[in-house]
C-alpha cells in the first residue's frame, strides 16, 4: 500500500500542545467509478478547524470522530480518474470546499443547496482532509481551478473565498449601499473586495490595525478599530456614517454581532457568517437577521470565475505541511495577515 504524509490529530488539545501529528498513513485511492484522486498543491488554514483542533466546537459534534485531518479548502492536480468521470482529466487543477459530499436526492440537494444537506460529509472531519499529500472525492463536488491561478492563490478561494462571496450576497449588494463588515482576516478581506465589485460602500472593522490597513488596501471606503465600549462605538458609527444599510458578521464574537446587529438601521440586513448565540433582535425594528455557510458547486464556479475576471487580491502566506501546529498557533494569536496556505 502506498503511503502520503499527513497531519493527524487524534485528540482535541490546545495547539500550543502541538495535537497534530506528522504521520505516514495508507494512500487514499478511488473506490468509486465518479471519483477523482487529487495530488493536493496547497491547503488553506481556516479559523474554523483551530476550533475544532482545540475541541471548542465538541458540543456541535465537532470534530465528528478522531483520527482526523484537518483542512477543508484545497486546491491540487487531478493524477487518476474513476472510468465514469467525465468533468475532469488527468493534469487538470482541481479544488474541494469544506463539502466533500451530498446525497443529491433530499429537499435541499434537490434545491441546490447541497451544502445544507443533513447527510453531508465534511472535508477535514475525517481522515479526508487537506493537510495532506492525496484526497479522492466524487466528480460533481470538485471544481475546475484555472492553470494561470497559482494553488496558494486558490486553495483559500474554496473556504474563506466562498464564504466571504456568499455572505456579500446575502446582504443583498448594490451600488453605494453601506456595508460595514466586521472581522477583517482570511474572509473578510475577500468580502471587502466581493463587496466592491457590487459597487457598495464598505466600512471595515477589526481590534487589529494591521487587518483594517489590508481592507483599506482592498478598497474600504473607511475603516474602524473596534471597541467593547458599545454605546461609545456606535456613537462613533453614527456620526461618521450614520447607520449603516447592511452588516456582515465574521468574528466569532456575541459583543461583535451584538454591536453590528444594533449599528445597522431599521429594516436593514444583518448576515451573521459565524457562530454566535446572544442576539439581540427588536421585532419592531423589521431588520433581517440572517445565517449564512458556504455555498453550491454552482456559487463555486462563480467564485473562480469572478477572481479570475476581477483579478481580486488573495492575501497568504505558504507555509511547509509539517509547520500545521505553528501556524494555526500564529493564527490565534492574530499574527496571521489574511491566509496562511500549507504547502504538502
Amino acid at each position: 500500500m502506498e503511503k502520503m504524509r499527513a497531519m493527524v490529530l487524534s485528540e482535541c488539545a490546545p495547539i500550543e500542545t502541538n495535537p497534530l501529528k506528522l504521520s505516514e498513513i495508507d494512500r487514499h485511492k478511488i473506490k468509486k467509478q465518479n471519483e477523482i484522486l487529487i495530488k493536493i498543491e496547497a491547503c488553506g488554514v481556516c479559523h474554523s478547524q483551530l476550533h475544532g483542533i482545540e475541541g471548542d466546537w465538541k458540543h456541535l459534534g465537532i470534530p465528528p470522530s478522531l483520527p482526523t485531518i484537518p483542512g477543508h479548502e484545497l486546491v491540487g492536480k487531478v493524477v487518476q480518474i474513476g472510468k465514469d468521470v467525465t468533468k475532469f482529466k488527468v493534469g487538470d487543477r482541481a479544488g474541494i470546499t469544506p463539502l466533500l459530499e451530498a446525497c443529491k436526492n433530499c429537499q435541499y440537494c434537490n434545491e441546490g443547496k447541497e451544502y445544507l444537506c443533513e447527510s453531508s460529509i465534511i472535508t477535514g472531519e475525517s481522515l479526508k482532509g487537506g493537510y495532506t499529500e492525496y484526497i479522492t472525492v466524487i466528480q460533481d463536488f470538485a471544481t475546475k481551478v484555472p492553470e494561470n491561478m497559482k494553488p496558494e492563490y486558490a486553495a483559500p478561494l474554496f473556504c474563506a473565498g466562498i464564504t466571504a462571496f456568499k455572505a456579500v450576497k446575502a446582504a443583498q449588494p448594490r451600488p453605494n449601499k453601506k456595508i460595514g463588515i466586521f472581522g477583517i482576516g482570511g474572509v473578510g478581506h475577500m468580502a471587502v473586495q466581493f463587496a466592491k465589485v457590487e459597487g457598495c460602500d464598505v466600512i471595515a472593522f477589526s481590534r487589529n490595525q494591521n487587518h483594517l490597513d489590508v481592507a483599506n488596501r482592498l478598497g474600504a471606503n473607511d475603516s474602524m478599530v473596534f471597541s467593547e465600549n458599545q454605546e461609545n462605538f456606535l456613537n462613533e458609527i453614527k456620526d461618521k456614517h450614520g447607520m449603516l444599510d447592511a452588516a456582515i458578521v465574521f468574528a466569532p464574537s456575541d459583543i461583535v454581532t451584538d454591536t453590528a446587529i444594533k449599528s445597522v438601521k431599521k429594516g436593514g440586513i444583518i448576515v451573521i457568517a459565524t457562530i454566535g448565540e446572544k442576539l439581540s433582535f427588536i421585532a419592531f425594528e423589521e431588520k433581517t437577521i440572517r445565517g449564512t455557510l458556504i455555498g453550491s458547486t454552482k456559487d463555486m464556479e462563480q467564485v473562480i470565475k469572478i477572481c479570475n475576471e476581477e483579478n481580486l487580491e488573495v492575501i497568504s502566506e505558504t507555509y511547509p505541511l509539517e509547520k500545521a501546529n505553528e501556524v494555526l498557533k500564529k493564527l490565534k494569536d492574530s499574527q496571521i495577515e489574511a491566509r496562511a496556505v500549507l504547502i504538502p
